[in-house]
């Protein structure tokens, strides 16, 4: 296992199949807070819910697709980043994140992010990254922005949510873009 030194005390990591439990009870303190942010599927509610999750990850990793990490701080996990996609043959990724209340504000997300653009652009050779996220939600539109992605269009209406569609939002970096900012 690899564990990346992060900001704070913070440092990134797998989250794999045997962290059920754990990522369960993260998600207690998680969830009602991500879940207008991330898709339904994400959002578990107990241990066995937690553990399909991270199976459906580790299964999609295996065939070198989507690839789930979490932010543990000071031991505890707080959070994650994630490939949502990822197609080596096409070159292109999209890249997403959660984090429960008491890890915002630390730049934890940025790093985590650009952790794993770094890898997707350098290691993979990947030329594309995309991120989508509700219009409305500014948090995360303020991350791509930091990552140095481009606002390429808003989907209208295509995130819906509680009964009411909201607008979502798709960022994208290319690998020159990437360089150029000096990472």
């Amino acid at each position: 296992m690899f564990s990346l030194p992060l900001r704070d005390g913070a440092h990134l990591g797998p989250l794999e199949v045997w962290h059920a439990e754990e990522f369960a009870g993260h998600m207690d303190r998680a969830r009602e807070h991500i879940r207008p942010w991330v898709g339904p599927t994400f959002v578990t509610d107990d241990v066995d819910g937690a553990r399909a999750t991270l199976e459906r990850y580790a299964e999609r990793q295996a065939g070198d697709g989507a690839r789930l990490y979490g932010i543990w701080r000071d031991g505890v996990l707080v959070g994650g980043v994630m490939f949502t996609d990822f197609q080596a043959a096409f070159g292109l990724c999209e890249v997403g994140c959660w984090l429960e209340p008491s890890a915002e504000g630390h730049g934890l997300v940025t790093q985590a992010c650009g952790a794993l653009l770094d890898w997707a652009f350098t290691s993979r050779g990947l030329h594309r990254a995309e991120w989508h996220c509700r219009a409305d939600n500014e948090r995360s539109s303020a991350v791509a922005e930091r990552l140095g992605m481009t606002l390429e269009g808003v989907r209208r209406e295509a995130w819906p949510y509680e009964g009411v569609r909201y607008d979502k939002q798709l960022w994208a970096v290319l690998a020159p873009e990437w360089r150029a900012l000096g990472h």
